[in-house]
């Protein structure tokens, strides 16, 4: 019994990543009302190491707008004296980022293998593609699209029946290493894709006359730093001449309004936009696929976490997309859809005037490729627990994202161009 425990122990040891030095820190979410409390929240910026959840940094924070941030545990006190003096309303989120990231695991029970209730780490995600390519042969190949800084194989699935000249969709999770539910979506759907495929008339229908393209991980060594060395990371890992900073954000690295609105400069930043556009391996690699397949790609799909919202282009300008009353009620319904399973409300329209502007996105730089159906999910939830979403919730996550995703590619497949 005690060499059982003890396997068990280190099994869930080694299936969490490290977590002790964020013991005590703490997640703030307060209320910004005026140009006074924006300089509250730039003096804590700039005095303290702030961790910006919502919005990503302090550049987009606007006045009559909720932030969420993490604060180190030796600054928390000092932090919140600030808030008070200053009467900004703020509340406590999370109290120990330690203990939620553990509660992360809530499910306990950690299979060998891979599981698609679980989170899973980079290896179990490589070795799932091989996989599950090899088990539906006729539904789903897999190829490399290219390689990460590190070096690591950059796996892109194709689902569907073979067919010649099919249109096609895009789908990509984990732009954003931390964003841990956003692989797991795209793993869910490959797996609902092959096990109903034949069972169900609509996704039979879909796989029939549509490919999928499924990228499961885009920022491939971000998501292995957060399983073993900094959960809360989120850029690339590339580093480059001049600068200590590791890592570009690569949602700020594409040539849809580069650098212009909502990113940074400044190689340190959680939103440094790179050196240049397509400058990291991961968003060339991504955005020379596409534009290899740009005749057959109809709609791109991105998925990220938290706020739960559906968001189209554009977010480096307050311009609306010439489609946008389409792509509008488009968003409208598929909302609607996605809480019809679990009662879970999505907030949806253009990405600047919806969350915040930020330029150099993956969404409006597929959209002014040419691609009319662009779209960002934002996953569950909306900051309770921000990214680390327990793993209790995937299914449902996962479950009621496949609606949304369903009725949004029989649209496309209805609106063909």
């Amino acid at each position: 019994m005690l060499v059982f425990l003890a396997l068990v122990t280190a099994s869930l040891a080694s299936a969490h990543p490290p977590s002790e030095p964020f013991e005590g820190h703490e997640v703030f979410r307060v209320q910004v009302e005026d140009e006074n409390h924006l300089d509250v929240i730039r003096e804590l910026a700039s005095n303290y190491q702030i961790d910006f959840w919502k919005p990503d940094s302090v550049i987009q924070v606007q006045a009559r707008s909720i932030v969420d941030f993490s604060v180190k545990a030796e600054d928390c006190v000092a932090v919140e004296d600030l808030l008070k003096q200053n009467k900004l309303q703020y509340e406590v989120l999370i109290s120990n980022l330690r203990n939620e990231m553990e509660a992360q695991f809530d499910t306990w029970s950690r299979a060998a293998g891979h599981s698609y209730t679980k989170y899973n780490d980079w290896e179990t995600i490589e070795a799932w593609t091989q996989q599950v390519a090899n088990e539906n042969p006729d539904l789903v190949s897999r190829s490399v699209i290219g390689t990460t800084f590190e070096g690591r194989p950059m796996y892109l699935l194709k689902v569907g029946k073979a067919k010649p000249n099919k249109p096609a969709i895009f789908m990509d999770c984990g732009f954003h290493a931390r964003e841990w539910i956003s692989p797991a979506f795209c793993q869910w759907f490959v797996r609902e894709a092959v096990r109903t495929y034949g069972q169900e008339i609509h996704m039979t229908e879909l796989l029939d006359e549509l490919d999928f393209y499924v990228l499961p991980v885009v920022n491939i060594d971000g998501y292995v730093y957060t399983w073993t060395k900094d959960r809360m990371w989120r850029k690339t890992r590339s580093t480059q001449a001049g600068t200590s900073c590791v890592g570009t954000d690569p949602n700020r690295n594409f040539a849809a309004g580069w650098c212009e609105v909502g990113a940074s400069t400044n190689p340190c930043s959680d939103t440094y936009c790179g050196p240049a556009p397509e400058s990291e391996k991961e968003t060339k690699a991504l955005a020379d696929f596409i534009r290899n397949n740009l005749s057959s790609i109809k709609a791109y799909l991105t998925f990220h976490s938290y706020s739960q919202m559906l968001l189209y282009p554009y977010s480096y300008t307050y311009n609306l997309p010439k489609n946008n009353v389409e792509l509008n009620s488009l968003a409208k319904a598929a909302v609607k859809e996605l809480a019809s399973l679990h009662g879970t409300k999505y907030t949806y329209g253009p990405g600047a005037s919806t969350i915040y502007l930020a330029a150099g996105g993956s969404d409006d730089w597929a959209y002014d490729q040419g691609i009319k159906y662009a779209f960002t999910f934002e996953l569950r939830d909306r900051g309770r627990h921000g990214f680390l979403l327990p793993e209790s919730q995937i299914r449902a996550t996962c479950e009621e994202t496949m609606l949304a995703v369903k009725l949004m590619a029989a649209y496309v497949l209805e609106h063909l161009y």
